[in-house]
């Protein structure tokens, strides 16, 4: 690394590696990141010396602005700040025009989401195969309605246990995350299928009951037996999960009008902000709303 400057980055990457212990290659990608800082700040005929906060945030809306991704700019930002850090604690620069930077923060990705239609045909040939009478393709049905019926986690749906069930089968007491209990309502459907189920596996402390160390069904088989389920419907493997039939169950509750709190306690989520990635069905959901209900709008006319 040669250039105007280098020699700061090279000192400061002998701290890291000598103090810090960071690994190689962290030296590495911190050495990248800062020849590119570097040369932005000298296509602007600046110094490090001279940087102001005003060209550190120049150099991260530029970041942005390329299309990288927030991930990769608050690494950008990492490297940048703790260069800067060094500099001043080595009374290189007498101050840290990284300290009151924000990181960027990356944006969740929406989840992938069935149409109710494609949920209807799964649940649909789920029934179907079940009237076979097999053990196995009777769970899968069972399994599956519920995970729709209650948007449990998948964990949650194959631990389940005898005593989360009440007396008639309408609700379940779903142990969560963190030993947290709620109570959820079963539709008519998931309560017929889970009490037939329920009565033939009457004898097992768990509802879905397994041979192996824990008792119950593994996660693991449930995915496999569903992704084929989605295969034998004609859906791509790969769009159908338990936690997409989760996610399914929030949207299409949002969709018909449910309150989001209402959903964050289905859900089992703690804080109402991690409910609040299914905002975009809401958003568009009061946009239909509005274009079909508003009096000047052409539907509302």
């Amino acid at each position: 690394m040669s250039g105007r400057d280098f020699h700061l980055v090279e000192a400061f990457l002998e701290m890291m590696s000598a103090e810090r212990g960071a690994a190689p290659n962290t030296i590495a990608a911190y050495g990248r990141d800062l020849a590119d800082y570097l040369g932005f700040l000298a296509r602007r005929g600046k110094r490090v010396a001279d940087a102001g906060k005003e060209e550190v945030s120049r150099y991260i809306a530029g970041l942005e602005a390329e299309g990288l991704a927030a991930s990769s700019v608050a690494r950008r930002l990492s490297a940048v700040r703790q260069f800067h850090r060094f500099l001043v604690a080595d009374a290189i620069k007498p101050d840290d025009p990284t300290r009151i930077l924000a990181t960027p923060k990356a944006r969740r990705a929406l989840p992938k989401v069935m149409s109710v239609a494609q949920v209807d045909r799964l649940l649909s040939l789920a029934e179907a195969e079940a009237g076979d009478g097999e053990e196995k393709t009777v769970r899968l049905y069972v399994l599956v309605e519920l995970l729709y019926a209650t948007g449990m986690r998948v964990s949650e749906l194959v631990a389940l246990e005898r005593k989360a069930l009440t007396g008639d089968a309408s609700f379940l007491t779903i142990t969560g995350k963190g030993g947290k209990e709620r109570v959820v309502p079963l539709n008519d459907r998931a309560r017929d299928a889970l009490k037939s189920w329920a009565a033939k596996t009457e004898k097992h402390k768990y509802l879905f009951p397994a041979k192996g160390a824990e008792g119950h069904l593994s996660r693991q088989v449930f995915a496999r037996d569903l992704k084929a389920l989605a295969r034998r419907v004609g859906l791509s493997a790969d769009m159908v999960s338990p936690h997409v039939l989760r996610h399914a169950f929030a949207s299409h509750l949002l969709q018909n009008g449910a309150d989001l709190r209402v959903v964050q306690m289905l859900l089992g989520h703690s804080d109402i902000s991690t409910t609040q990635i299914y905002t975009h069905v809401l958003d568009e959901h009061l946009r239909q709303l509005l274009e079909t209900s508003h009096p000047l709008s052409e539907g509302g006319s």
